[in-house]
């Protein structure tokens, strides 16, 4: 089944409402405002005179000055989808407006955090901002410009995905001469983004074509693949697993299919064949149709410290460079463009999750070994590609801060609830951190309590 037939299935499904110039400046096409009364209109314009109303200039210099505000869209998920997506604030959140009074004192316990409410025109916001007003919010502000405006002027958006008409999340960037890379969404995997939210690179040499992370199912592999045939008619020869997580190596059965053999770390082996079909489930549960041929297969090649391929004239370096986001992960670097293709070692843009088997220590002490290398060029396992500096913050200086923070707290006796607790506002703009900042230092806390 080609890539095109899902393309156009996609289109069918979710419309055709947004143009991307790029994957950086996307150019929303506005619906047609929702017809109202002229009684609705006079009734709408009585509440926007009881709340605070503020415009983009106001809400750029509101995020600036406090990046702890809740930016809340009350639109449904599906508008978000179609119509390009919402505003990208550190904290931000999708509400649909019907829910709001229901869901505001779990989403929002503290009734004096400053709340920023919009939909698309100006129409549901300020009901929602007189809603949570009348539950006894006091910091509530309805950004009356909405989505349209905020977009089209050119200020961040998030999208649930960022080409409807591609499987991909992304297709591929150049990063570097012959090295691509289709950038995941920096969110979980979802139905929408259809689980591409890691990276996806490829090498192209004159001897082959050397891909690392096989994709969350196989039409995402299937969609990378048609991506690479229009840059080489040169075959897939390796697929490389950055680690054992699914995103990684469910999609290995497409390019088995194709030839390719697959190569990873022999305890990421051991991961997939130990829990490999669990994997599969869930992501079958979240994808549904999605998953189509889908199945969990285990890898041609396994090796402990490096395995090194040359291909044509192109040295490429497989390497296991110590513990680090998850039993397995491995690197690929490219001596000759000093060019790394981290996996989970590294991140960028988002906040790494913290897992039961994530080696925190260890992974600090494989930094020094990424560090000795000096790599100029950097594919992280999520972000976009960029330098040593940028990925040592989101990366290394987020783990060795927490651990420094949690270390003081069991030198003085403290809790698992002295933990959850710590100031990490300083990483609020990273993406995922209200999902996770509390889950990782829960995390770490129980893993340094055995190390104490």
């Amino acid at each position: 089944m080609k890539n095109t037939l899902f393309r156009t299935a996609i289109t069918l499904v979710f419309g055709l409402s947004v143009t991307l110039a790029n994957a950086a400046e996307p150019i929303v096409q506005v619906p047609p405002k929702p017809p109202i009364s002229a009684d609705q209109e006079a009734w709408l314009d009585q509440i926007r005179s009881q709340i605070n109303n503020i415009n983009t200039e106001q809400l750029v210099a509101q995020l600036a000055e406090d990046p702890m505000t809740y930016v809340v869209d009350v639109r449904s998920v599906d508008e978000i989808t179609r119509l390009g997506g919402q505003i990208k604030a550190p904290r931000r959140f999708v509400v649909e407006r019907g829910w709001l009074d229901i869901r505001a004192d779990l989403i929002f316990p503290n009734k004096d955090v400053p709340i920023v409410v919009y939909c698309g025109v100006n129409q549901r916001s300020p009901l929602a901002a007189k809603a949570l007003m009348d539950l006894g919010y006091t910091n509530v502000m309805n950004y009356t410009d909405g989505y349209f405006e905020w977009a089209n002027s050119g200020h961040p958006i998030e999208q649930a995905d960022a080409d409807l008409e591609s499987f991909l999340y992304r297709r591929p960037m150049k990063v570097a001469d012959n090295v691509y890379s289709a950038i995941g969404a920096t969110q979980p995997g979802t139905y929408a983004n259809s689980g591409h939210n890691n990276n996806l690179s490829f090498v192209i040499t004159n001897d082959g074509v050397l891909v690392m992370n096989s994709g969350d199912n196989y039409l995402l592999a299937q969609a990378l693949h048609d991506e690479i045939k229009l840059l080489t008619d040169q075959p897939v020869k390796y697929v490389v697993l950055e680690n054992a997580q699914g995103h990684a190596m469910l999609g290995s059965k497409y390019w088995k299919e194709q030839g390719a053999e697959i190569i990873a770390h022999v305890d990421a082996v051991d991961e997939i064949d130990s829990h490999g079909e669990a994997i599969l489930n869930r992501m079958k549960n979240r994808a549904h149709e999605k998953a189509y041929r889908t199945e969990v297969v285990l890898p041609d090649i396994s090796f402990e410290d490096e395995y090194i391929l040359q291909m044509g004239d192109t040295t490429i370096e497989v390497r296991h460079y110590g513990p680090a986001h998850s039993p397995g992960d491995i690197s690929v670097w490219l001596p000759a463009q000093k060019l790394m293709i981290s996996g989970d070692a590294m991140f960028n843009e988002r906040m790494l999750p913290i897992f039961d088997d994530t080696d925190t220590a260890g992974w600090l002490e494989t930094w020094e070994v990424f560090e000795a290398l000096a790599p100029e060029v950097i594919i992280p396992g999520h972000g976009h590609p960029t330098d040593m500096a940028t990925v040592r913050r989101f990366t290394r200086d987020y783990l060795a801060y927490m651990r420094d923070e949690i270390a003081a707290i069991l030198d003085e006796g403290g809790s698992l609830d002295d933990a959850v607790e710590i100031n990490q506002s300083q990483f609020v703009t990273f993406d995922t951190y209200d999902e996770l900042h509390r889950v990782n230092a829960a995390r770490i806390f129980q893993m340094m309590e055995f190390e104490f």
